[in-house]
């Protein structure tokens, strides 16, 4: 903005200082998103993987879990994969997935991590469950269906696709 004279002028915003004790003004709030990543291979039990943005780094991610979750960190080791570019789209042209960083947290001494079961297998009773047992009884009535309706001079041809 020019001002006549010749100079300009800036506006200063002055924040009040923060000071111990008194009330916190301001809301804390990361600039980052982490996923909690189930590994393809087998960890150690104090070992966590996670899928975090590029400009994180390794000291972002332990102040992250350790302040905002609690989490005592003992390590944190990371890697960046890059995506591939293998994929092709409808004009033949090359479509690349987007890089990301792999961060491993080992945990401190006597902590560990086991992803909970959230889709547990039902236990079936000595009789079975009753919907398995529909479910069977409804498929051997269309086997016997298929048996009494199919003609050998068909080939295995249901009726219904004839002219």
């Amino acid at each position: 903005m020019a001002v006549p004279g010749g100079s300009q002028r800036t506006r200063v915003v002055r924040y009040p200082l923060y000071q111990l004790g008194g009330p916190q003004l301001r809301v804390f709030r990361t600039n980052f998103f982490i996923q909690l990543v189930r590994p393809g291979t087998a960890q150690p039990e104090d070992t966590v993987q996670f899928r975090i943005p590029l400009e994180m780094t390794r000291m972002d991610l332990r102040n992250y879990l350790e302040s905002i979750y609690q989490v005592p960190v003992a390590a944190v080791r990371t890697r960046v994969q890059h995506g591939s570019n293998r994929k092709r789209d409808h004009r033949h042209v090359r479509v690349k997935k987007p890089d990301y960083k792999v961060a491993y947290v080992q945990l401190a001494h006597g902590q560990t991590f086991t992803f909970p079961n959230l889709f547990p297998e039902k236990e079936q009773g000595p009789e079975g469950s009753a919907d398995a047992h529909l479910q069977d009884h409804f498929m051997e009535e269309q086997r016997q269906r298929q048996r009494q309706s199919s003609d050998p001079r068909h080939g295995g041809v249901p009726a219904w696709f004839s002219l």
